[in-house]
C-alpha cells in the first residue's frame, strides 16, 4: 500500500513528499524529500555535482535512518541508440560519483557489514568477474560503493582496485561497503521507494545524462537497495 502526502510549508516554500510502503511481511519504510543542504563534510568539488535536496529513508515509526543526495548530471558514453532504448550503468564509467549518503544510525550494507553513522560518498562499482561473485551472491552486478567523505575529496575517476580498497579501508573493513543497484528503467519524476522480494527495499531516483560535458537527451534511473542483504550472507 502506498500513500502520498504532499503539503507546502508556507514560510520555507518547501515541498515535502512522503511515500509510505508496506511489504508482505508487514515491515514499513518511507521516503521523504527535503531541502536539506549537502553536508559540509563533503568536499566542495563533489558538493558542486550534487542536488541541493535529499531523499530521506525513515522506518515505520518515522525515525530517520539515512539520507542521500544524488548527482544532478551523470556523464555517459552511451550511443544515440542507447539513449533511445535506455542507458544502463554499463554505459557509465566505473567509479563515477553517484551521490552522497549520511547514515544517521548504524545500518548494514548488502553484505551485512555495519555502516557507522557519518557522511560518505557514493561511487559506481561493478561486481568482479572472478568466478566468486555470481547470482548466488547478488541478483544484479552493479553497486554503490561508499567511502567516508574525509577520504574522498576529488570527483576524479579511480582504478577499480583502488576504489574497492579505498572503500574498505575507509570503513575499517576488508571488503568495500556495498549497496546493490536495482534496475530502474522507467524512473518516475519524483523519488519513490519499492518493497521487493526477499526483504529488499529500493529507493529510486532519476539523474540527467551528459555526453562530453554537454546535456544528453536522456536520463538514467538509480535504484539503491538500502534494506536487504545478499543471499550468500
Amino acid at each position: 500500500m502506498i500513500r502520498n502526502l504532499r503539503w507546502i510549508a508556507p514560510i520555507l516554500f518547501t515541498v515535502i513528499v512522503f511515500s509510505f510502503v508496506s511489504s508482505q511481511d508487514g515491515k514499513k519504510y518511507a521516503i521523504k524529500t527535503a531541502n536539506t543542504p549537502v553536508p559540509k563534510e563533503i568536499a566542495e568539488p563533489i558538493q558542486k555535482l550534487l542536488a541541493d535536496s535529499s531523499v530521506q529513508l525513515l522506518d515505520g515509526s518515522g525515525k530517520l535512518l539515512c539520507e542521500m543526495w544524488f548527482r544532478k548530471e551523470l556523464p555517459t558514453d552511451a550511443t544515440p541508440e542507447q539513449l533511445k532504448t535506455g542507458v544502463t550503468f554499463r554505459e557509465v564509467k566505473q567509479s563515477e560519483i553517484l551521490g552522497a549518503i549520511q547514515f544517521h544510525v548504524t545500518m548494514t550494507d548488502y553484505r551485512k557489514q555495519k555502516m557507522k553513522p557519518g557522511v560518505y560518498t557514493m561511487r559506481l562499482g561493478y561486481q568482479p568477474t572472478d568466478g566468486k561473485h555470481g547470482a548466488d551472491v547478488s541478483q544484479f552486478q552493479e553497486f554503490v560503493l561508499v567511502i567516508k567523505a574525509k577520504d574522498d575529496t576529488r570527483p576524479a575517476l579511480m582504478e577499480a582496485k583502488k576504489l574497492s580498497d579505498q572503500s574498505g579501508e575507509s570503513i575499517d573493513l576488508a571488503h568495500p561497503g556495498v549497496f546493490m543497484l536495482w534496475p530502474n528503467s522507467t524512473p518516475a519524476k519524483e523519488p519513490t521507494i519499492d518493497a521487493r522480494a526477499k526483504g529488499h527495499w529500493v529507493v529510486n531516483s532519476k539523474c540527467n545524462l551528459t555526453i562530453a560535458g554537454k546535456p544528453a537527451n536522456g536520463s538514467i534511473g538509480i535504484g539503491v537497495t538500502l534494506i536487504g542483504h545478499s543471499p550468500a550472507e
